[in-house]
């Protein structure tokens, strides 16, 4: 019987996804110039490739001069991925595992650095990176290096009336229908999708930031205070949520962002409708509480609480108190 776990790898094992991701020109340019220009940290190293798909950052690190590399992935891809290494005449350099890392037996005792392309929508929803942690604990060398090692989770506000109608209001008639049950389910679904810049209408503050180096896998059910504040008199529709990753264990750091700000990347961005509109004034706060924790029954998806908290100290009519049960699914 199929399992949501084998759904989860066998839809790696699909080309489309792979040609998404490579083409993400920021996601893979950040992680060729991590590897690439810190040559030294990869001269005659171990390295592991944790979710290796089609072995681009195995091959990478070899280009780079590592000794040898280990990629590891449980999805069919790499069947493909080891034709892929032989034609690059790198063969001999990589060596391509295919299993869950939990269960595979690498051939060496440890390794000198992972590195993991494991990051998934609002960061962590579908991510691979318990899987990391796991790899790390079984496998890293004391003082061993991660790549990257740093993600940093934000928040914001923003104004999206057009959308929301879209989205949401849409449900309020439907051919002369009152169709309000599923607007319910529709806010409780987070959105994910770009974000203008300028629908952005709070400074962002920062939710959650991962050490991966130390970080344990239950420290990923995360809980976090936010404040945002106003930048411009708007309504706030939605929070939405964004991620930077760092790489800081080299001698040239490198860093990208997928926040609105910042060029397009696959993970786009996640937006949590609030339900209703806020009304705010320039430097107004809505401060708020999140927690985030694997859902029970599939841990790759994710249950999120959000409480917002509106009290403006004039206008006390336009104060909103809210709590929302959120499902990444």
């Amino acid at each position: 019987m199929s399992t949501s776990a084998d759904y989860y790898f066998d839809s790696y094992a699909h080309f489309g996804i792979h040609e998404e991701m490579l083409k993400d020109s920021v996601r893979t340019n950040s992680y060729m110039n991590a590897i690439k220009q810190n040559k030294h940290v990869f001269k005659d190293k171990i390295v592991l490739d944790v979710g290796c798909g089609t072995g681009i950052l195995s091959m990478f690190c070899a280009q780079a001069g590592a000794k040898h590399v280990y990629g590891v992935d449980m999805s069919n891809i790499i069947l493909k991925a080891r034709e892929i290494v032989k034609i690059n005449h790198l063969d001999d350099k990589v060596t391509l595992l295919q299993g869950k890392m939990e269960e595979i037996e690498l051939p060496v005792e440890k390794v000198d650095i992972i590195v993991s392309e494991w990051m998934g929508y609002f960061l962590l929803y579908e991510s691979m990176l318990d899987t990391v942690l796991y790899a790390r604990d079984r496998y890293l060398v004391p003082g061993g290096k991660i790549f990257p090692d740093v993600a940093i989770m934000y928040v914001a506000g923003i104004e999206d009336g057009d959308y929301y109608d879209e989205k949401i209001n849409y449900w309020d008639n439907v051919y002369g229908f009152d169709y309000s049950p599923i607007k319910e389910v529709a806010v409780r679904e987070p959105l994910v999708d770009m974000v203008e810049f300028k629908a952005v209408m709070t400074d962002p503050c920062e939710l959650f930031r991962i050490d991966i180096t130390t970080v344990t896998k239950e420290q990923l059910s995360f809980s976090a205070d936010f404040a945002i504040r106003a930048r411009r008199q708007d309504y706030c529709h939605a929070l939405i949520s964004w991620f930077d990753i760092e790489f800081n264990a080299c001698h040239k750091p490198v860093k990208f962002s997928t926040g609105p700000q910042a060029q397009y990347t696959h993970w786009k961005q996640t937006v949590f409708y609030i339900g209703q509109a806020l009304t705010m004034n320039a430097g107004e706060l809505v401060k708020g509480h999140l927690r985030c924790a694997p859902n029970d029954k599939n841990p790759r998806d994710l249950d999120i609480h959000v409480d917002y908290a509106f009290e403006p100290q004039q206008q006390k009519h336009r104060t909103v108190r809210v709590s929302k049960d959120y499902r990444m699914c």
